[in-house]
C-alpha cells in the first residue's frame, strides 16, 4: 500500500477567520474571504466618452439566480492534493525512465527553452527595495508592474517546451519614485504535487510527439487512475498571463482555471488559490478574457478536445458568472489563444491549429498540428446572447493568430485589429527545423466583418514581424488610433526562437508603407524603440497618465523587462508612449536576471486598494 501525502480537505475561502486548511503550504496563514462588496466602479469616471457605435445591449436579467449566485461569493478554493507515494509511484517511475533512456530522441544540443536566458532562474526573491533607478518614475506608475512566464522548478523527465514551465511572477512595486523587486511561483496544484514529490510528475506538451508522446499521455492517466496524482484541483501552470476584475488579480494558463493572487503592501505576492465563480465555472478559463471599461464587466471562454470545444462565459460587474453558452466547433481546436469583444459583439476564432493524437503517432509527428488547406474562421456573437443559434460565421484566408489587439464597430461592420501568421509549427523549436517557417510571417492586419451582407476581408497594415500587440485599454471594444507591438528578431524563421528587439507604434490613421524593406518609421509607423545589440525585452504595457478617455489617447508610458545577453543582468525600461524617444524615463535596475517569458500587466494604486480582502 502506498503512503499518502498529508491529507488535505477541499477548502474555500469560507473558511473561518484565521484558520489554516490542512496541508496548506502558503507563506501566509489562509484568512477567510469576505462576502464581496460592490467596488466603486472605474467606468464612473468616463462618462465623458461619447461612442459613436451602437447603443450597448443590455445584460440579461438574473432574476432565476440561485441564492449562492446572487451572493456574488465567487469563492477562492484553497488547492490541497492529495498525491501518493508507494508501489504504484515507483513502479511508474522507473518505466518511465527506462523508456525515456531507451526510446526518447535526446538531441545532442541543449533544450533552446532551456539555454540562455529562458533558462529558469532556481530561486524565488523575496522583496528587495531601495533599487538603484536612473532618471525618474512617473506618479501615474505607483502600483505594481507584473511579468509572468515559465520557469520549471524541476529539471523535466524528457521533453520541454516553452509553455511547459511552472507560473512565475516578476514584478516592480513602485511608490513615489521608489521601486521595489520580488519574484514568486504560483502555488497551483501542479506546482504543490511536484514539491512533494521533489521532481517533475506531471506530463509536458514538449512530450507529445510520436510512439513516446502516447506513452507519456498513458502514464500520467495511470497515475491520475492509481492516485499518484490528484487532478481534482486542474493541472495547469498559470504560466501565460493576467487579468484584474471585481478586486481579484489572476495568473492564467487556458489549460486552468484562474488563480487569484494577491500583492501585499511591500509587493511581495501570495497565490491565495483557485477562482471556481462558486463552482459554476466547471471547465478552463482562456489566459486572454476581455473587461470592458464601460461596464466593468467581463467576457471569457474556455476550450476542450471534446465537444462542443468551446464554452463562452459572462461575469458581471459584482463578480458573478452567467450561465454557460456552448459554441459549436465543427473539429477539436488545439489552440484558441485569444477572442475579442466590441461594445456589442464577441469574436471568436476557429482557426486549423488542431489536436491530431492518431497522426501523432502514426507520422511520428508533434501532436498538435496547423493545417494550410483549412480556411479561418471567426464567430460573432452578441454579447449576452444565452445560446449560439444567433453567431454569425465568417470565413477569411487560413492563417493562425495568437494575439488580438482591439475590435469594434463601424455601422455594420465588426474591425478585428490582430497580429495574423501565415503559418506557424509549434514544434519548430522542438526539432530546430527551420525550413518549416519559411513563410511564417507575423503582421498587423485589419479583418472586417459585414454583419448585414456575410462578407468578410482583410487588409495588411505593416510588414514588420512583430506581436503581442497593446494598447490604452480605455479603449477596449471601442474605435482607438494606437497600438504598440513588440518587434520580433529577423532570425525567429530560422532559429524559430521567440526574442524581441524592441517596440513599434502603429498610426491606424494613417495609410501603411508596403514598399518599406527595412523597420523604419514612415507611413502608419509613427516610432519605434530599438534596444542595443544584445539586449531584449519582455511584452510592454502601456500605462495612462490619466484613467479614462478624456486625455490624449497615447498620453502615457510602456513599462517593460530588458535583459542584456551581453552582461547577464536584467533591468526595466520605462519610455514615452507619446514620443518613442530613445532616451528611457527611467531605467531600473534588478538584484536578478529575469527569464524570457509571456504576458505582462499593470496593477495601478486604486486597483491594489480594491483587492479582495484575505
Amino acid at each position: 500500500m502506498g503512503s499518502t501525502a498529508r491529507p488535505g480537505n477541499r477548502a474555500t475561502a469560507g473558511l473561518a477567520n484565521g484558520s489554516r486548511p490542512v496541508g496548506c503550504s502558503c507563506r501566509h496563514c489562509c484568512r477567510a474571504v469576505p462576502p464581496s462588496s460592490k467596488l466603486p466602479s472605474p467606468s464612473q469616471r468616463r462618462l465623458q466618452y461619447k461612442p459613436t457605435q451602437p447603443e450597448i445591449s443590455a445584460p440579461p436579467a438574473t432574476k432565476g439566480e440561485d441564492t449562492q449566485q446572487k451572493k456574488g461569493l465567487a469563492a477562492v478554493v484553497v488547492p490541497a492534493p492529495r498525491p501518493r507515494k508507494g508501489v504504484a509511484s515507483w513502479a511508474l517511475d522507473m518505466l518511465e525512465r527506462l523508456v525515456v533512456r531507451l526510446g526518447h530522441d535526446k538531441k545532442a544540443e541543449p533544450n533552446p527553452w532551456l539555454s540562455g536566458n529562458f533558462a529558469p532562474v532556481l530561486h524565488e526573491t523575496p522583496p528587495t527595495a531601495g533599487l538603484p533607478v536612473r532618471g525618474h518614475l512617473p506618479e501615474c506608475l505607483n502600483g505594481e508592474f507584473l511579468r509572468v512566464g515559465a520557469n520549471p522548478k524541476f529539471a523535466p523527465v524528457a521533453g520541454y517546451h516553452w509553455f511547459d514551465g511552472d507560473g512565475m511572477i516578476h514584478a516592480l512595486h513602485i511608490k513615489d519614485g521608489k521601486a521595489t523587486y520580488v519574484s514568486r511561483y504560483v502555488t497551483t496544484s501542479r506546482f504543490k504535487q511536484e514539491e512533494y514529490f521533489g521532481g517533475a510528475k506531471f506530463m509536458k506538451v514538449g512530450d507529445l510527439k510520436g510512439l513516446f508522446g502516447l506513452f507519456m499521455v498513458l502514464t500520467q492517466e495511470l497515475r491520475k487512475k492509481l492516485q499518484v496524482l490528484d487532478a481534482t484541483y486542474g493541472t495547469g501552470p498559470a504560466n501565460t498571463a493576467f487579468i484584474y476584475h471585481h478586486g481579484k488579480l489572476m495568473a492564467l494558463s487556458e489549460s486552468d482555471k484562474p488563480y487569484v493572487v494577491r500583492i501585499l503592501e511591500d509587493g511581495d505576492l501570495q497565490t491565495l488559490g483557485l477562482l471556481e465563480y462558486d463552482q459554476r465555472l466547471k471547465h478552463p478559463f482562456t489566459a486572454h478574457p476581455k473587461v470592458d471599461p464601460f461596464t466593468d464587466e467581463m467576457f471569457t471562454f474556455g476550450y476542450s478536445h471534446e465537444p462542443p470545444y468551446c464554452t463562452y462565459r459572462v461575469i458581471t460587474k459584482d463578480g458573478i458568472m452567467l450561465d454557460p453558452v456552448p459554441i459549436t466547433i465543427p473539429e477539436s481546436v488545439m489552440m484558441m489563444h485569444d477572442f475579442a469583444i466590441t461594445a456589442n459583439y464577441s469574436i471568436f476564432m476557429d482557426l486549423p491549429m488542431l489536436f491530431r493524437p492518431k497522426e501523432m503517432v502514426k507520422n511520428d509527428e508533434f501532436i498538435y498540428k496547423f493545417d494550410p488547406a483549412k480556411k479561418a474562421r471567426f464567430g460573432i456573437l452578441q454579447r449576452y446572447e444565452k445560446d449560439e443559434k444567433n453567431i454569425k460565421w465568417f470565413e477569411l484566408p487560413n492563417c493562425f493568430i495568437f494575439h488580438n489587439a482591439n475590435a469594434w464597430e463601424e455601422g455594420s461592420e465588426v474591425i478585428l485589429i490582430t497580429c495574423r501568421h501565415n503559418n506557424v509549427d509549434l514544434d519548430q523549436v522542438n526539432g530546430n527545423q527551420s525550413d518549416k517557417l519559411e513563410d511564417h510571417g507575423n503582421e498587423l492586419y485589419e479583418m472586417r466583418f459585414n454583419m448585414k451582407t456575410g462578407a468578410a476581408s482583410q487588409k495588411q497594415l505593416s510588414v514588420s514581424a512583430i506581436d503581442f500587440p497593446r494598447i490604452n485599454e480605455s479603449y477596449t471594444g471601442r474605435k482607438q488610433r494606437y497600438i504598440y507591438c513588440m518587434i520580433l528578431e529577423s532570425t525567429i524563421k530560422v532559429t524559430g526562437i521567440l526574442k524581441m528587439t524592441g517596440i513599434i507604434k502603429f498610426d491606424l490613421h494613417a495609410k501603411p508603407e508596403r514598399s518599406k524593406e527595412h523597420l523604419e518609421v514612415g507611413g502608419n509607423v509613427t516610432g519605434i524603440y530599438d534596444l542595443s545589440p544584445g539586449m531584449f525585452c519582455s511584452e510592454a504595457v502601456f500605462v495612462p497618465k490619466e484613467p479614462g478617455v478624456s486625455g490624449e489617447e497615447d498620453d502615457g508610458y510602456l513599462i517593460f523587462f530588458v535583459h542584456d545577453e551581453n552582461t547577464g543582468k536584467s533591468e526595466v525600461n520605462v519610455i514615452d508612449a507619446k514620443t518613442m524617444s530613445a532616451d528611457p524615463v527611467a531605467v531600473v535596475e534588478l538584484p536578478s536576471r529575469v527569464p524570457y517569458g509571456f504576458h505582462a500587466f499593470f496593477v495601478n494604486e486604486e486597483q491594489l486598494g480594491h483587492q479582495v480582502e484575505w
